[in-house]
């Protein structure tokens, strides 16, 4: 919490507090106020204020002040301020700093840690529980958004007329280690193509608040007969260019290099104007400038949109997020999950399907119907060749997101030809089902 926030924040607590009684005390979220006529505190008191009920013509001193010396020990009411051992430090340094500053406009301090900004921002992104029932009405089923694997997400509005979707997640679902690794990450994106986190409710039980996206995420449209002819090609063009824009933005052109792992439809939401947003930042993982690869003995992710290195070795990159984002971009021209059952005892892998229809050279056979022929050929080709592109078994032979935005935006470009593709099963061959215990799923979200 910022200087201000903080000071802000004290003053309405303050304000709060019954002036005609011998003592009060208002325990929050955060931190505990108690005020007496008498002392009550044995230890060093972290501030003393005037009290008005000693006078009540002298003019109200400003709150945030550090105590010095033995000053103010007679007419003056203590307050006690019981909280954590880390919250008392930042908050003593946060009320002795704020009297400099208030003189001297400071500079940040060059040994502030990592984990002391994490816990600021953190600390900023809080809702408070009375605030989330409001907006949505106690959580009134009319609100419910849908749920999923993690829990329940509602519609809910706040006091200043901003929209929110809030999601409580389940205690089997989400940790808090990945929650507050998707909070400090999001908190810090700011883009058109990805989802915006407003903050997260940690009272009782854990929600997170993101932003209101009206339509929904794109699994609801795409594999949805009537709702997929909502899906024009432009529509469709757009929302391939946005996610390639938002993939580019979290590779390169952030001030963080992230890698998202876990890219599929259902965590595209779609705005009213169809425009898409990479939600769900779960398994994300922040590189270092000069990283290329990382390697973990946990994957996690949903089987299909997962890249072979990733799946068979736990190596995942930039690289890892491209295949995914060509899995994406051939569902989306198919209208067809990537590992849709036609019967229960096997499943028909897409890429294997695309791949023989681009080499017999009947590509626009595997076009979504829902198109009804209203589409660019040429372009559409173009596009299917580019997810074909992203879907290399060797990572090396996959193309980076900013070459991906260039060849999806220009169309004198020259594309390289495809190889064949991952977990290609040739000859019209089919794979059994894998079973969920064979690899870490992350389960899909209804919003």
């Amino acid at each position: 919490m910022s200087t201000s926030d903080c000071r802000q924040c004290l003053k309405g607590v303050l304000q709060g507090l019954p002036r005609s009684l011998q003592g009060a005390r208002n325990q929050g979220v955060r931190c505990n106020i108690r005020f007496e006529v008498t002392p009550f505190y044995e230890g060093t008191p972290i501030i003393s204020l005037l009290s008005p009920l000693t006078d009540a013509t002298a003019p109200t001193p400003n709150p945030a002040v550090c105590p010095t010396g033995k000053e103010g020990k007679t007419k003056k009411t203590t307050i006690a301020i019981s909280v954590s051992a880390v919250s008392a430090i930042l908050l003593i340094s946060i009320f002795c700093t704020w009297y400099r500053r208030s003189r001297k406009r400071a500079v940040k301090s060059p040994y502030q840690t990592d984990s002391e900004q994490a816990s600021q921002v953190f600390e900023s992104l809080l809702f408070r529980l009375p605030t989330l029932r409001v907006a949505t009405a106690n959580f009134a089923e009319a609100n419910k958004l849908g749920e999923g694997g993690f829990g329940a997400v509602y519609k809910g509005l706040l006091p200043d007329g901003r929209v929110i979707a809030v999601k409580r997640l389940l205690n089997s679902g989400q940790g808090l280690g990945e929650l507050k690794n998707e909070l400090l990450l999001v908190a810090k994106l700011q883009h058109r193509n990805l989802v915006k986190l407003l903050g997260v409710c940690l009272e009782e039980e854990t929600m997170i608040v993101y932003e209101y996206v009206p339509n929904s995420s794109l699994d609801k449209f795409l594999f949805d007969a009537v709702r997929g002819k909502q899906l024009t090609w432009g529509i469709r063009y757009k929302i391939i260019c946005g996610i390639a824009r938002g993939l580019l933005y979290l590779h390169e052109e952030s001030q963080l290099k992230i890698i998202h792992r876990d890219l599929k439809a259902s965590n595209i939401l779609l705005d009213a104007d169809m425009n898409p947003k990479i939600s769900d930042f779960g398994f994300a993982k922040l590189f270092d400038i000069d990283q290329t690869q990382g390697t973990t003995n946990r994957v996690m992710g949903t089987f299909g949109y997962m890249a072979p290195e990733y799946v068979m070795r736990g190596k995942f990159s930039i690289k890892s997020d491209v295949f995914s984002f060509g899995v994406l971009v051939l569902e989306i021209l198919t209208g067809r999950k990537n590992n849709d059952s036609h019967n229960p005892e096997v499943t028909e892998v897409l890429l294997s399907y695309i791949w023989e229809k681009w080499q017999d050279g009947s590509a626009l056979e595997i076009v979504d119907p829902a198109l009804g022929g209203h589409y660019q050929r040429s372009g559409l080709l173009r596009f299917v060749q580019i997810g074909l592109l992203c879907v290399q078994e060797d990572p090396s032979d996959r193309p980076t997101m900013s070459t991906i935005v260039v060849m999806l935006n220009s169309e004198t470009v020259s594309l390289r030809a495809p190889s064949q593709p991952a977990f290609y099963m040739g000859n019209g061959d089919k794979v059994a089902t894998m079973s969920v215990n064979q690899v870490s799923l992350s389960e899909p979200e209804l919003r």
